[in-house]
Order: structure tokens, then C-alpha cells, then sequence
């Protein structure tokens, strides 16, 4: 583990001080999750980028799903 030194604004530090303490966590515990969370949000927005590049690059055709029409029936209820 690395030692790191931040500049951090007052208001949004005593808001992470009254989560942590609601929380029993330390700030460094907290600031990992919280960037764990920003890179993991940050790969899902890159490979929804993909997505939309891929459907744009190869858009439905029309009829191209039809034959999966009939598994989308989950029976009577």
C-alpha cells in the first residue's frame, strides 16, 4: 500500500468525517471504496460506449431476433 497526500475541499471532508463515523470505517478505507467504485462506474460507462459504437457500426436488422420470438413466453400465470 501507497501513501498518498490530497487536497480536499472543508465541506465535502466533514461530510466524509460524519459517513465514516456512521459507518466505523477511517477516511482511507472510505476513499478506497469510493475510487474502487468510480473505476468500476468508469469501465461500465467505457464498455456501454462499445455497446452503442458496436449497434451503431452493426445496427438490427429488421427480423434478425424472430426466431427467439417464442422463448420470450415464460407460460401462464
Amino acid at each position: 500500500m501507497k501513501t498518498i497526500q490530497m487536497t480536499i475541499d472543508e465541506p465535502l471532508l466533514h461530510e466524509v468525517d460524519q459517513v465514516i463515523q456512521n459507518l466505523e470505517t477511517s477516511r482511507s478505507a472510505f476513499i478506497r471504496e469510493a475510487l474502487r467504485l468510480a473505476l468500476q462506474k468508469h469501465k461500465i460507462r467505457k464498455l456501454e460506449e462499445r455497446h452503442v459504437q458496436g449497434y451503431a457500426k452493426y445496427p438490427i436488422e429488421k427480423g434478425e431476433f424472430d426466431i427467439w420470438q417464442n422463448e420470450q413466453v415464460w407460460g401462464e400465470e
